[in-house]
């Protein structure tokens, strides 16, 4: 199996000229903080080509650090006098972000894509891997590894996720494409204003004693596969969970969900008794009031559950039902409990701990179809494939992806 040669690592910082923003302080969030114990978000695109540049990559992602300030900054973490609590800011002060040219002179296009499991060399395809949020006091909040294949590239981002997530990540790529195609700066503008309800002291306290809790859970990942759904076999899945449950609510992507969980329960063939669950990260700017910017960049999920017996689950019918219980939780997500969720985590703050991502018969989805993966074009045309580092990674691990065609759908598990 080919290896990755990284053949140099720099420092890319935004022109001098936009220092003016380099003071920026922005307090973290609850969405944001209960982050700091896990790995980053790693996603990357692949691209059949060989027409590329790296000075032109590199310059370009200067220019687009400009309207980031924030991927170009550090964290904060202060702690307090009692030692068992501390605070966590960004500062934008320009340190930068890590850029590594790389190069597998022996792995092709064809390569990745075409095995039924993703090759593990795809992980070796992102900077920063096992690093944790609450490194980014020292470790650069984004990092970009561009690796040179026999007959493409692959760029790999690590965005520190305390900084922002999918909605926001792909924020920043978009804009970053857009900026090399030849724009002089994105169509759209992020809001780097976090929100905190009228009440709530600023910056938030939260338990954080030593970072040594944060250990590695796993040295070694599962295997990954890509499962493609067009969109005609969606639609399908859709109108079969929508008739089952005599309702019309049931959405394209909680339909495509449903089946997968149906179908991991059914090959794992347990006893009916036994419980089993799936938890979604569930995006809430639109669900409130007034609703949040669309380019709101930060954290801006809350996580939401299904629990049920494995018997229930996969019995005839059970499409529809199912479907149904999904969408009961992404409805209960409303601006009212949005915010009493918000103020309860102040109150008891308590951080996601790497374990729970993992283990029993749960899934857990991440990301959405609705994130522009294809539409990436950094000057040399649209990438082939999308996939995702190691970060994060563990049994029953979902993520999420728009398809190559439009309206279908993938899904890595």
């Amino acid at each position: 199996m080919d290896t990755v040669r990284v053949i140099s690592s720099s420092t890319v910082q935004a022109p001098s000229q936009n220092g003016g923003d380099s003071a920026q302080k922005i307090d973290l969030t609850p969405w944001d903080l209960k982050f700091l114990l896990l790995e980053t978000v790693q996603k990357g695109l692949l691209f059949h080509t060989k027409n590329h540049q790296i000075h032109h990559l590199q310059h370009t992602l200067s220019s687009t650090l400009a309207f980031f300030p924030p991927l170009a900054g550090r964290l904060v973490i202060t702690r307090h006098h009692d030692n068992t609590t501390a605070t966590s800011h960004i500062t934008c002060n320009n340190a930068g972000a890590l850029f590594v040219h790389a190069a597998a002179e022996n792995t092709s296009v064809a390569d990745i894509l075409q095995p039924n499991y993703v090759p593990p060399i795809v992980h070796s395809f992102f900077a920063l891997n096992g690093a944790r949020n609450h490194e980014g006091t020292s470790q650069p909040l984004l990092a970009v590894q561009v690796t040179e294949l026999l007959d493409g590239i692959f760029i790999g981002f690590t965005v520190n996720h305390s900084v922002a997530d999918g909605k926001s990540f792909w924020l920043f790529v978009n804009s970053w494409a857009e900026i090399s195609r030849g724009s002089l700066k994105p169509s759209k503008s992020p809001v780097f204003q976090r929100w905190f309800p009228n009440d709530i002291e600023v910056p938030i306290r939260f338990p954080f004693t030593d970072q040594k809790q944060a250990h590695k859970y796993s040295e070694t990942h599962p295997s990954e596969r890509v499962f493609h759904f067009t969109k005609e076999k969606i639609a399908e899945l859709k109108v079969k969970a929508n008739t089952e449950a005599n309702t019309n609510r049931v959405s394209s992507l909680l339909a495509l969900l449903t089946h997968l969980w149906r179908s991991v329960i059914r090959c794992k063939q347990l006893d009916p008794e036994e419980e089993v669950s799936y938890r979604l990260l569930i995006g809430v700017r639109p669900r409130m009031v007034p609703p949040f910017p669309e380019d709101y960049f930060g954290n801006a999920l809350v996580a939401g559950g299904v629990t049920m017996k494995a018997g229930e689950l996969v019995v005839e019918g059970g499409l529809g039902k199912v479907a149904m219980e999904m969408n009961k939780v992404v409805s209960l997500e409303s601006d009212e409990t949005v915010k009493k969720e918000y103020e309860s985590w102040v109150k008891k703050p308590w951080l996601i701990p790497p374990a729970m991502l993992i283990g029993g018969h749960s899934l857990t989805t991440s990301s959405s179809p609705r994130f522009d993966v294809y539409g990436n074009d950094f000057g040399w045309g649209k990438p082939v494939a999308v996939r995702s580092g190691g970060a994060n990674k563990g049994y029953g691990k979902i993520t999420v992806f728009a398809g190559v065609e439009e309206g279908s759908i993938d899904i890595e598990v």
